[in-house]
């Protein structure tokens, strides 16, 4: 008795669709996606009577003092002395350098913490660095 060989089962993923799933998968992480918001230190900012809004957030570090004197530079704590390196390394980058600095700091923080911020600032080489300081409008 001779049996006889059964047709072969294809094994190939059909890839008829494979675009449709790609662009539905791009869509998803697309509209799932959260850009994280520097989060800083828990700061009471200032008031002020005119303030103007900054052209845009790329290449601007962000430092924020509180009353604890607790320094932060883009969401890390780090101590007054490690500010003029850190800002140092921004300026100095070839791709992206930093050319603003802001100051988040608490309307009743000592005035020698910001001297002090001031005068790393000045030691990474400010001459061409800007400071910017973060208000909230005054309720009338």
């Amino acid at each position: 008795m001779k049996f006889k060989m059964k047709s072969k089962v294809g094994t190939e993923i059909p890839q008829a669709s494979l675009p449709d799933i790609v662009f539905m998968l791009i869509i998803f992480f697309m509209v799932s996606t959260v850009f994280k918001e520097s989060s800083g230190l828990a700061v009471i900012l200032p008031d002020a009577q005119k303030i103007e809004k900054l052209q845009g957030k790329r290449d601007v570090a962000t430092i924020w003092a509180d009353k604890q004197n607790r320094v932060s530079l883009d969401d890390k704590i780090v101590e007054i002395s490690q500010i003029r390196h850190l800002i140092y390394t921004k300026v100095a980058d070839p791709l992206h350098p930093m050319k603003l600095v802001s100051l988040r700091v608490d309307k009743d923080v000592d005035m020698g913490l910001v001297t002090d911020i001031h005068e790393e600032l000045r030691a990474a080489g400010g001459t061409a660095l800007n400071v910017n300081y973060s208000t909230r409008t005054a309720a009338d």
